[in-house]
C-alpha cells in the first residue's frame, strides 16, 4: 500500500486518511490481539503495546516514526512474499541481520572473526522444532528487554538459567549473562587494543609491533616479576601497558545510517537560527575561516567538526588515590546545542591506562587518533546517508580541544608551570616569586586594559608603579608551528630532554594534521574548572577556611616584603601573631549570615545539589562543593549571599565577577560585545587586587 501518507503533514486529511489504514492493515494482519498493537509514533517507537485508539490518537498528537518503512511488527513479511502471521513479528530481529552488517560495515566483521559464528547462530533454532525464535534473535529480545527495564547482570543471569531450564531439552540458549554477551559480540564496535611502554616511550605498532623490549628504555612489554630476570621472553605474559583505541571511521558510518542522526549532523546548515549572534560553534569566526580556506570542505554541510577532551580520572575511587588513566573524548559539533553534549553523541576514542599520567608524552598514545583523523582531512570515506539515501565521501576535521590548564599545555607543548606560565604573554609573562608562601603569583593585569585606563596611572593601590606597557598578541599557528618545527623530542619518562632557554616542550602531535596550523583557536579552556577553583578560592577567603584561604599568614608576610598593603602586615601580641582585618575579613556573625543564606535557599528539583546539604552550620564552611555546584553559586548564588555582609566596593566586584561568568556561559552571546567582556576581565582582575586591602 501506498506510504507517502508518513511524510505528510499530521493536520491533514492524507495523513489522517493514511493513519485509518494503517490501523486497518494491523487488524487484517493480527487479528488475534484484541486491538492491541505496538505503538509506531515517535514518542513510543514500538515498544508498548495499546490499544488502537489510543495509537490512533498518538499518530495525530505526536506523529510515526518515518524510519519504519515496513510494518514489521505489524504483521507485514520482511519479504513481502510469504503470508503475514504472528510468527513474522518475532524473527524480526534476526531477519534483520543483513541491516546490521550494513551499518556497522562488513569489513569490521571480518577483522573481529566472528562473521561465521554470527550467522550460525541467526540460523540455529532456539530448540529442536521451534519456528518462531533462532538463538540469535532470542538474544537480542532477552537485552531488549533487559536494556529497557535495567536489569542487572545477576538478575539477567538469574533470568536465563530459569529459562534454560523450562525451554525443552537441547535448547540453545545461553545460560549466563557473559555467554549472551559473547554471541552479541560482533554487533559492537572494534576496539583495538595497543600495548605501550610503561615509560611511555613507544607504542608497540608499526615497526614496534615485533618488539619485545622498549628500543629506547629497555622495560619488558610484558609484566615481570621480581624472581623472573632469566626468565624466558618467549612465554607470553600479560602486557605491562595498554591503549586502548576504538576507531572513529566505523563509528562515524554507523551514525549516517542513523535516519534521525544523519539528519542531525546537517542542523548547522539547515535549521540553525542565522541573525549574527553566536548561538553555536558555527557561528564562529573560526567555523566561517574554515570554510573559506577550505571550501570544497565547507561546502558540504555533512563534513564533520569534531572538539577533542581529554582528563586525568581514578578509576578505583579512593581506593588507590595515585592512579590516573586517561580517557580521550570527541564531540560532534556539527549537532544541535541541545544534543550535541548528550552521553549519546559523546565518543570515546581511546583510554590511557595507568597508573601514571601520559603528561608531555600524550603525543605517542594519541598517533593512532591522528592517523585516523588525516585519513578523514586528505582522502575521506565512503559513507552511506541514511535520510538523503545514498552515498557521500566524509570528511572530518578536529576543530579544536578543551581541557583544563594541565592538560592544555601537554596537547599543546607549552609549560604552564613556572615563571613563563602564560602562553600569551610568554617571555613577557608578569610574575613574582613569593619568598614565605613559596608560590609563583602572577601580576601585571593593567597591561590588558585600554591604553588611557585611569588604573594604568595608579601607584599605590598596586605595585608601586605605573603600567605602560600593552597586552601582547597571542602568536598564530603558524608562527608555532615555525618556532618548533625544528624541535626533536624523544619522548619517554626516561628520555627527559629539556630545551635549553625554550618554554616550549615540543611540537604538538596536532601539527601532523595539515590544517592545524591555519586555526586561530587551537585550544581552550573548560570554563567550569575556571569556575570551581575561582569559586574554592573566593568562598575559602570570605570564611576563612583553613587550606583554601588565599588570606593567611604567608600572604601578609609577603605583602610587607614587596612593599605594599604594610596597614595589613602581620603584628606580634606576645606569643600569638595578630593579622589586621581585610575588608573582605568576616565576622563570626557576618560568616553564619552568609552560610544561614545559603542553607535556607530552595531550588528547583535538577537545578543543582541540594544546597542546604552542601553548608555546615556547625563549621560555618561549604563542603562537598562538585563543578556544577560552583557553577551555580558563582552565577546566581553569591551575590545574593554577600549583601548587607561586605563592603560596599567588595560586594561590587565580586558581583561583576559573577556576572562575567554568567554572559560568557549565556546560550546567545553578541559578538558585538566580546571585546567588551574581554576588557571586563581585565578590569575585574584588577579591582580584586585594588580592593585586596
Amino acid at each position: 500500500m501506498d506510504r507517502s501518507w508518513m511524510n505528510s503533514n499530521r493536520l491533514s486529511e492524507e495523513y489522517k486518511k493514511g493513519v485509518s489504514e494503517f490501523i486497518q492493515f494491523a487488524f487484517e494482519k493480527l487479528p488475534d490481539n484484541n486491538g492491541k498493537f505496538y505503538c509506531p509514533c515517535v514518542k513510543c517507537l514500538n515498544i508498548p503495546s495499546l490499544h488502537f485508539e489510543l495509537i490512533k490518537s498518538h499518530l495525530i498528537c505526536y506523529g510515526i516514526n518515518q524510519n519504519y518503512t515496513k510494518w514489521i511488527w505489524h504483521g507485514e513479511s520482511v519479504n513481502m512474499s510469504s503470508a503475514s502471521n504472528t510468527n513474522e513479528v518475532n524473527v524480526d530481529m534476526n531477519n534483520r541481520l543483513d541491516d546490521m552488517i550494513r551499518d556497522i560495515g562488513p569489513e569490521s566483521f571480518q577483522r573481529a572473526h566472528m562473521y561465521d559464528n554470527l550467522c550460525k547462530d541467526r540460523e540455529e533454532t532456539l530448540y529442536p522444532g521451534c519456528t518462531n525464535f533462532t538463538r540469535l534473535s532470542a538474544v537480542l529480545r532477552l537485552f531488549n528487554l533487559k536494556a529497557r527495564n535495567g536489569w542487572t547482570d545477576k538478575s539477567f543471569t538469574e533470568l536465563l538459567e530459569l529459562l534454560k531450564e523450562m525451554l525443552p531439552e537441547g535448547n540453545t540458549l545461553p545460560n549466563r549473562n557473559y555467554e549472551a554477551k559473547k554471541i552479541l559480540c560482533p554487533m559492537g564496535m572494534e576496539y583495538k587494543k595497543i600495548h605501550a611502554c610503561p615509560n611511555d616511550c613507544i607504542l608497540y605498532r608499526n615497526e614496534f609491533e615485533e618488539l619485545k623490549r622498549c628500543p629506547r628504555c629497555g622495560l619488558s612489554r610484558y609484566k615481570e616479576k621480581d624472581n623472573d630476570f632469566n626468565c624466558d621472553e618467549s612465554i607470553q605474559r600479560p602486557p605491562a601497558k595498554v591503549l586502548w583505541y576504538l576507531p572513529i571511521i566505523p563509528r562515524l558510518k554507523r551514525l549516517f545510517n542513523n535516519v534521525n542522526d544523519a539528519k542531525n549532523i546537517r542542523w548547522h546548515a539547515d535549521e540553525r537560527k542565522c541573525d549574527g549572534y553566536i548561538r553555536h560553534p558555527a557561528d564562529s569566526l573560526q567555523w566561517k575561516k574554515v570554510d573559506a580556506l577550505y571550501p570544497e570542505f565547507g561546502n558540504e554541510p555533512r563534513n564533520l567538526r569534531l572538539g577533542l577532551a581529554t582528563d586525568g580520572m581514578n578509576p578505583y575511587g579512593n581506593l588507590s588515590s595515585n592512579h590516573s588513566s586517561w580517557p580521550v573524548l570527541l564531540m560532534i559539533y556539527n549537532l544541535p546545542p541541545s544534543i550535541c553534549m548528550k552521553r549519546k553523541y559523546i565518543m570515546l576514542s581511546m583510554m590511557i591506562s595507568g597508573p601514571k599520567q601520559p603528561g608531555n608524552d600524550i603525543d605517542v598514545y594519541l598517533s593512532p587518533l591522528i592517523e585516523d583523523l588525516k585519513v578523514l582531512w586528505e582522502e575521506g570515506v565512503d559513507v552511506f546517508d541514511a535520510y538523503s539515501c545514498n552515498y557521500f565521501k566524509l570528511r572530518a576535521m578536529l576543530f579544536c580541544t578543551i581541557n583544563d590548564f594541565p592538560a592544555y599545555g601537554n596537547l599543546c607543548g607549552y609549560s604552564v608551570k613556572g615563571h613563563k606560565a602564560c602562553p600569551i604573554c610568554e617571555e613577557r609573562t608578569c610574575y613574582e616569586q613569593l619568598k614565605n608562601g613559596r608560590k609563583t603569583v602572577y601580576l601585571g593585569h593593567r597591561k590588558f586594559l585600554k591604553r588611557f585606563h585611569p588604573y594604568r596611572r595608579l601607584r599605590k593601590a598596586f605595585n608601586g608603579h605605573p603600567e605602560n606597557e600593552i597586552a601582547p598578541k597571542a602568536l598564530t599557528g603558524k608562527q608555532v608551528y615555525d618556532k618548533l618545527k625544528d624541535v626533536c623530542v624523544i619522548f619517554g619518562k626516561n628520555q627527559k630532554q629539556t630545551i635549553e632557554k625554550n618554554i616550549w616542550k615540543k611540537k604538538s602531535v596536532f601539527f601532523n594534521l595539515p590544517y592545524w596550523s591555519s586555526l586561530d583557536v587551537r585550544h581552550c579552556i573548560d570554563v567550569m574548572h575556571v569556575e570551581k577553583n575561582v569559586c574554592d578560592s573566593v568562598i575559602g577567603t570570605l570564611l576563612n577556611i583553613q587550606g583554601k584561604t588565599k588570606d593567611g599568614l604567608n600572604a601578609r608576610l609577603d605583602m610587607v616584603e614587596m612593599g605594599i598593603r604594610q596597614q595589613l602586615a602581620p603584628q606580634s601580641a606576645g606569643k600569638r601573631t595578630y593579622l589586621p582585618p581585610a575588608c573582605h575579613t568576616l565576622s563570626k556573625n557576618e560568616k553564619k549570615s552568609f552560610c544561614e543564606c545559603l542553607h535556607g535557599i530552595k531550588v528547583p528539583q535538577g537545578y543543582s545539589s541540594n544546597v542546604k546539604s552542601l553548608v555546615s552550620m556547625k563549621d560555618l564552611k561549604l563542603v562537598g562543593l562538585k563543578s556544577h555546584d560552583c557553577h551555580i553559586l558563582m552565577q546566581q548564588l553569591l551575590p545574593v549571599a554577600i549583601r548587607g555582609i561586605l563592603p560596599k566596593k567588595v560586594r561590587d566586584v565580586l558581583t561583576r565577577l559573577s556576572l562575567f561568568f554568567n554572559s560568557i556561559c549565556s546560550k546567545v552571546i553578541d559578538p558585538k560585545k566580546l571585546d567588551e567582556l574581554e576588557n571586563e576581565a581585565a578590569i575585574i582582575l584588577c579591582q580584586l587586587e585594588i580592593e585586596g586591602d
